[in-house]
C-alpha cells in the first residue's frame, strides 16, 4: 500500500471514530471539518470575544467582530470585506445565514464601470437570525431582534422587532425581559 493510501485511510478512520463519538455524546453527525475542529478555538483564533462558537464551514472575510457568547452555525457567510461587520453578544446566527458588507449589482450591470457598493453592517445584542436569512450591506439590526428563516433584510431593523419575508417586513415585536421575554405577532401574522 502506498503512503498516500495509508494517509487517506488514517484520516477516514479518524473521522469514523470522531463521528461515532459525536453520535454517542450529542446525537449528531457533522461534515468532516466541522467534526474535527473545535468551534471555540476557531473563534478565538479569529479574535472574537469569549464564549463565541463558529463552525469550521463558516466563511469569514474582512473585518468581522463578534460579541461574547454568540453562536455562529454551519455554512454561514460573514462578509466584512466591504466595511466592518459587527455582531453583538448573545446572538444566534443560524445555519446558512449570509451577511454581506458589499454587493456588485451596479458593477455587473455597468460592465464593470461602476464600483462595488460597500457599507458596514451592525447587528445588536441578543438577536436571532433564522436559517438561510440574508442581510444586505449597510443594514443595522437593533438589539433583541428576530429575523425569520429565509428572510431578506435590506433595510434597518428597529430594536425588539420580528422581521420576516423576502423582502423582510416587521411582523411582530419582542416584549418582556429575561425569563419573561416572548414574541408577540401582529394580527394576521404567523410565526417566522
Amino acid at each position: 500500500m502506498s503512503a498516500h493510501v495509508d494517509f487517506v485511510e488514517l484520516i477516514r478512520s479518524a473521522w469514523r471514530l470522531r463521528d461515532a463519538e459525536l453520535r454517542r455524546d450529542f446525537a449528531r453527525s457533522l461534515p468532516f471539518a466541522d467534526a474535527l475542529f473545535d468551534r471555540w478555538e476557531r473563534a478565538k483564533s479569529l479574535g472574537f470575544s469569549a464564549g463565541v462558537s463558529v463552525y469550521n464551514s463558516a466563511c469569514v472575510f474582512g473585518t468581522v467582530s463578534v460579541g461574547a457568547d454568540t453562536w455562529i452555525g454551519p455554512n454561514v457567510m460573514l462578509d466584512g470585506s466591504g466595511g466592518p461587520l459587527e455582531i453583538g453578544r448573545n446572538c444566534s446566527i443560524s445555519a446558512g445565514v449570509q451577511i454581506y458588507t458589499h454587493d456588485t449589482v451596479l458593477w455587473a450591470l455597468s460592465g464593470g464601470v461602476q464600483p462595488y457598493r460597500r457599507a458596514g453592517v451592525k447587528i445588536g445584542d441578543c438577536c436571532y437570525l433564522g436559517s438561510q436569512s440574508i442581510v444586505a450591506a449597510g443594514v443595522t439590526i437593533g438589539n433583541q431582534c428576530v429575523i425569520g428563516a429565509n428572510s431578506f433584510v435590506n433595510d434597518d431593523v428597529p430594536e425588539r422587532s420580528i422581521m420576516a419575508g423576502s423582502t423582510a417586513r416587521i411582523v411582530g415585536r419582542v416584549i418582556g425581559e429575561g425569563a419573561d421575554v416572548r414574541l408577540e405577532f401582529f394580527p394576521g401574522e404567523a410565526a417566522p
